[in-house]
C-alpha cells in the first residue's frame, strides 16, 4: 500500500483511537483511577465540557465515551450549525428514547462559538436528560458559555501533549498505521517535529505525513529508508506550509496583516484579510478581541469612540454568532482603519511600567494618601490635600507623583486634533512642569 492508494483520509484520522487504552495523554482525566475514566466505567455519564488547545484529543475523547457506553452519537460544529440544527438534532435524540434507554451523546465542537440563543436552545434537553452534552472549546468556558448551561456541566481541562507522549505517538504511527508501517522510515532527529507540533497531536501527525508524502511523491525509491532529520522536516514544511497547517503560521500571518492594515489606515486591505480569516474558519470572537485591543493600542485617544465601537462589536458577534457576525466585524474594521491613529496611551503605560520595574514601590505623597483612621490623620495622611472641584477650572496644582518622579511625563499627547486639545489643556494647567 502506498500514498497513491489513500482514500483522502489523513494520518490523524487513521490514528484516531477507539478506546481509552489507545488514547495518548490526559492521564489526569483518563488514566487508571482518574475521574473521567471512573465516570465512563460506571456507565453513568453527566454532561461535561472539554477545555483545551487544539489537537489534544477532545473530539476523540467524546467519541470514545459514546463507543464505550454503546450510545448513539450526534455531532455538531458550532461553526456551521445554527439553532435549527440544534433543535433538529435534539428531536432525533428524542426518537432514541424507548424502554428507558440511556440518553444519546450530543457532541458540540467549538461550543464557545455558539451565540447565546444557540446555547439557550440546548438547556431544556440537557436539563431533562434528553441528551448528555459533551462540549469542546479552546476558550475559557467561564467567559464563553452561558451560566445556566455551564452550571449543568462539569469542566475538564486538557493539556498539550508532552514530549514523551508526542514521541509515543510517532512510534505508534510508524508501527500501526496501515500506510506508514509498510514504508521504511527512520526518525533520526525529532526536535523539529516536536517543535512545530506545539503539543498538538494533529499537527504532529500532519507534519510527519507531509514529510513522508513529499519524499515519495518526488519519485524516491520506496525501498530506500527515508531518514527524517530536523533539516528535512523544516525544508518540507516551509515549502508546503499551506498544505501542512492552515491554522499555524498562516493563521499568524493573516491576523498580522489584518492588524497592520488597520494600523496603516487601509480599509480595503483590512476587509480583505478579514474575509480570508472568515473563509478559513477563524474564531470570530478572536477577531473581535483583536479589534478591541487595536482600538486602544493604535487609535486610543485620537478617537475614544473607537473603543466603544470595538467593544460593541465584540458583544454583537457574541450575541448573534456567524455568519451574520461578519457584518459588525467588517463595519468595525473599516471604522478603525479610517480613524486617526495614536499609540500615546499604549506608550504611557509601557513607560510607567518600566519605571515601576526600575524604581519599585516609591512612597505616595502624604497629602493624597487615604486617611480612614485618626492615627493616620495624626501622621499627616491627607493633610493639605486640595479638592480639585473647590478651585477655578476644577484644578489645584499639587504633587501627585512620588517625590523622586516629580515632573516625569509618561503620557505624551499624539499629533492629532483630539490630543492637540488635550495638550493645550495640560499646558494651561501645569505650565512647564511636564514639558507639554
Amino acid at each position: 500500500m502506498s500514498f497513491s492508494t489513500i482514500h483522502n483520509q489523513p494520518l490523524a484520522d487513521r490514528m484516531r483511537p477507539q478506546d481509552l487504552d489507545g488514547y495518548i495523554g490526559q492521564k489526569h482525566l483518563v488514566g487508571k483511577g482518574a475521574i473521567l475514566r471512573r465516570m465512563i466505567e460506571s456507565g453513568n455519564v453527566a454532561s461535561f465540557i472539554l477545555w483545551g488547545p487544539p489537537g489534544v484529543g477532545k473530539t476523540t475523547l467524546a467519541r470514545i465515551v459514546a463507543t464505550m457506553l454503546g450510545r448513539p452519537f450526534f455531532s455538531l460544529s458550532a461553526v456551521h450549525s445554527g439553532v435549527k440544527d440544534v433543535r433538529e438534532t435534539i428531536e432525533k435524540a428524542k426518537k432514541q428514547e424507548f424502554f428507558n434507554s440511556p440518553a444519546p451523546i450530543l457532541f458540540i465542537d467549538e461550543i464557545h462559538r455558539f451565540s447565546k440563543s444557540q446555547q439557550d436552545s440546548l438547556l431544556s434537553a440537557v436539563e431533562q436528560g434528553t441528551v448528555v452534552l459533551i462540549g469542546a472549546t479552546t476558550e475559557n468556558p467561564s467567559f464563553e458559555v452561558i451560566s445556566p448551561l455551564l452550571s449543568r456541566c462539569q469542566v475538564y481541562l486538557l493539556n498539550p501533549l508532552d514530549v514523551q507522549e508526542l514521541r509515543e505517538l510517532i512510534q505508534l504511527a510508524l508501527t500501526r498505521d496501515p500506510v506508514l508501517k509498510t514504508l521504511p522510515v527512520e526518525i533520526r532527529q525529532d526536535e523539529a517535529l516536536l517543535r512545530v507540533s506545539g503539543g498538538d497531536a494533529r499537527k504532529l501527525l500532519n507534519a510527519l505525513e507531509l514529510v513522508v508524502q513529499v519524499q515519495r511523491n518526488q519519485g524516491e525509491d520506496t525501498q530506500e529508508p527515508l531518514v527524517v532529520t530536523d533539516e528535512l522536516v523544516l525544508e518540507r514544511l516551509q515549502n508546503n506550509i499551506a498544505l501542512y497547517d492552515k491554522n499555524g503560521e498562516m493563521h499568524y500571518d493573516i491576523i498580522s496583516a489584518f492588524i497592520k492594515s488597520i494600523r496603516g489606515s487601509d480599509p480595503n486591505a483590512a476587509v480583505y484579510y478579514l474575509a480570508r480569516m472568515i473563509a478559513g474558519g477563524e474564531d470570530p470572537l478572536f477577531i473581535a478581541r483583536r479589534l478591541v485591543i487595536l482600538a486602544c493600542e493604535d487609535i486610543g485617544l485620537a478617537n475614544p469612540n473607537a473603543l466603544l465601537i470595538a467593544n460593541n462589536c465584540f458583544q454583537a458577534v457574541h450575541a448573534i454568532g456567524m455568519p451574520e457576525g461578519r457584518i459588525p466585524l467588517s463595519q468595525t474594521a473599516i471604522y478603525l482603519a479610517c480613524s486617526p491613529k495614536s499609540n500615546s496611551a499604549y506608550m504611557a503605560i509601557s513607560k510607567a511600567s518600566e519605571e515601576v520595574e526600575k524604581s519599585g514601590d516609591l512612597s505616595v505623597p502624604l497629602p493624597i494618601r487615604n486617611a480612614p483612621t485618626r492615627l493616620m490623620k495624626e501622621l499627616g495622611y491627607g493633610h493639605q490635600y486640595k479638592y480639585a472641584h473647590d478651585y477655578e477650572h476644577n484644578f489645584a496644582e499639587q504633587e501627585f507623583l512620588p517625590g523622586a518622579l516629580s515632573g516625569t511625563a509618561f503620557y505624551r499627547p499624539g499629533d492629532n486634533p483630539r490630543e492637540k486639545e488635550l495638550n493645550e489643556r495640560l499646558r494651561f494647567l501645569w505650565k512647564s512642569k511636564y514639558g507639554y
